[in-house]
């Protein structure tokens, strides 16, 4: 079966647009894009006359043998690799919390859930919950509820939100709050299920929840002492 990863674009901001259109060529709409800031020294911009390099972050899902080919037509058609263009990236996704989610995020492309990832055996696992903006609060009492600990919230704005609505059959919101939560590997399902039976789809939050692995961790030993 064909793995699913997510793909992670880092661009200028006046690029991600181009990518965009890029993207929709192979299928791939409904990404979520934010916003953040280069970090080369002030002396550095200043020796070659530039200002702070104003970044957009692209998320969207793939299979690898789309991969292969978004990879291929990044590098010869947009010259992505020529240095301060931008970069991609793709991290497996270790599992999805649930059929209707994972066909929202695949939009349809016949992507068919198989085993877990490789890496399924890694002591923790990073969660992104994607949700409508301003349900936060109400996300992470469900994911205490199964023993969460705190999470990081990024605003994100989706696109392709449109094809989406008509595929689900229902509204979703585009302005998105993404939710990160570092979780152990031994409670992610709880978690998981947790998240989709009180904040899922059928909530307001119309929160969609997958996990990332996590190789290796620091910060970690008040949650591993408990």
């Amino acid at each position: 079966m064909s793995e699913l990863y997510l793909m992670v674009t880092i661009s200028d901001r006046n690029f991600h647009r181009r990518l965009l259109a890029f993207y929709k060529e192979y299928g791939v709409t409904v990404t979520m894009v934010t916003l953040g800031r280069g970090t080369a020294t002030s002396e550095v911009l200043d020796s070659f006359g530039l200002e702070a390099a104003e970044k957009a972050i692209q998320f969207a899902f793939v299979t690898g043998r789309e991969w292969k080919e978004i990879r291929s037509g990044l590098e010869k058609r947009l010259k992505i690799d020529i240095p301060g263009t931008g970069i991609a990236f793709v991290i497996p996704v270790s599992s999805i919390g649930g059929k209707k989610q994972l066909q929202f995020l695949t939009e349809g492309r016949g992507f068919e859930k198989g085993e877990e990832s490789t890496l399924k055996d890694t002591k923790y696992e990073l969660l992104v919950v994607v949700a409508n903006q301003g349900y936060t609060e109400y996300i992470m009492e469900a994911a205490r509820s199964a023993n969460a600990a705190g999470g990081t919230v990024i605003h994100a704005k989706g696109t392709g939100m449109q094809k989406a609505e008509q595929f689900l059959g229902f509204s979703l919101a585009t302005e998105k709050e993404m939710i990160l939560i570092v979780v152990k590997n031994c409670d992610k399902n709880a978690i998981m299920k947790a998240i989709m039976e009180k904040a899922g789809l059928e909530s307001k939050a119309k929160s969609i929840v997958f996990s990332l692995p996590v190789t290796e961790t620091a910060g970690m030993r008040l949650v591993e002492d408990e």
